[in-house]
């Protein structure tokens, strides 16, 4: 009888764990794999860290890079660099690149600086230099080592800028006009090319027409040019009897520009 019981438990426990391992298979679940093919504990990943020369594999279940590699023993200097790839989701590798000394030379200097960046580019960004600015030998890709010498001149756009920046700006200029030699402030009034039952052509003998100003010849010659904000370039080629002193006449191109003009206070720039 008690033979008989043992004998129904042990294969009750047969059964048992025959359905755990296929519940298991059905469900897809496999546990993590050392690289020596024993299992992992659940949520352990396996790092592989790349460092002077060696490789040292960790079993951890940390994220942080920082943190593998305290616990993995690896020091890392102010200017080391690593970069970290996950292979899978329970492999990942860390690749640790020392700093070395190299030369950044500019305008006959040098000077010497520690970096663990991979290129030349990355080394010029992380020191504040702006890449459009200058030539680089050996080119932005190429990769760094110790003792690398990287020579920078003036890029053509950086020396353009420079040239320009230098060349003083006219002492009176306005944008998009040119530059003027004296200012005056005026009273300004508006006139249309047939005012006065006059023949429209103006006392320098050139018609009437927008463009045209009217000026007392004590104050402004004939023939000169001048600007006028709110109504633009003209040439000083008429007279008129109210016209004497500050004041001065613009021609307009119909009544409904001269009424909107008007008559107003302006600044009157001679053109050079």
């Amino acid at each position: 009888m008690v033979l008989r019981n043992f004998k129904q438990w042990k294969k009750q426990m047969v059964l048992s764990a025959v359905l755990a391992g296929s519940m298991l298979l059905t469900a897809g679940f496999t546990m993590p794999v050392r690289a020596d093919n024993s299992v992992m504990p659940a949520g352990m990943h396996q790092v592989n860290i790349h460092v002077d020369g060696r490789t040292i594999t960790e079993h951890t279940t940390y994220t942080s890079p920082t943190t593998i590699l305290s616990r993995a023993g690896v020091e890392l200097g102010s200017k080391d660099e690593f970069k970290m790839t996950k292979t899978d989701e329970k492999h990942t590798d860390i690749t640790i690149r020392r700093a070395v000394p190299i030369t950044i030379e500019y305008n006959g200097q040098k000077k010497t600086i520690l970096t663990g960046k991979d290129t030349v580019g990355e080394v010029l960004v992380d020191n504040g230099y702006v890449l459009a600015d200058y030539d680089v030998n050996p080119g932005l890709n190429a990769e760094v080592s110790e003792n690398t010498n990287i020579e920078l001149t003036d890029s053509a756009a950086k020396i353009a800028e420079e040239q320009a920046a230098s060349q003083p700006e006219p002492a009176n200029s306005i944008d998009g006009v040119g530059s003027y030699n004296a200012v005056y402030y005026m009273e300004a009034s508006a006139y249309l090319p047939w005012d006065g039952g006059g023949s429209g052509i103006t006392a320098s003998g050139m018609p009437a027409q927008y463009g045209v100003a009217a000026v007392d010849t004590d104050v402004i010659p004939l023939g000169t040019r001048l600007y006028i904000p709110g109504y633009g370039i003209a040439i000083a080629a008429d007279t008129g009897g109210a016209i004497y002193g500050n004041r001065i006449d613009l021609c307009m191109e119909d009544y409904g520009s001269a009424m909107q003009f008007g008559r107003r206070d302006v600044e009157v720039y001679v053109l050079d």
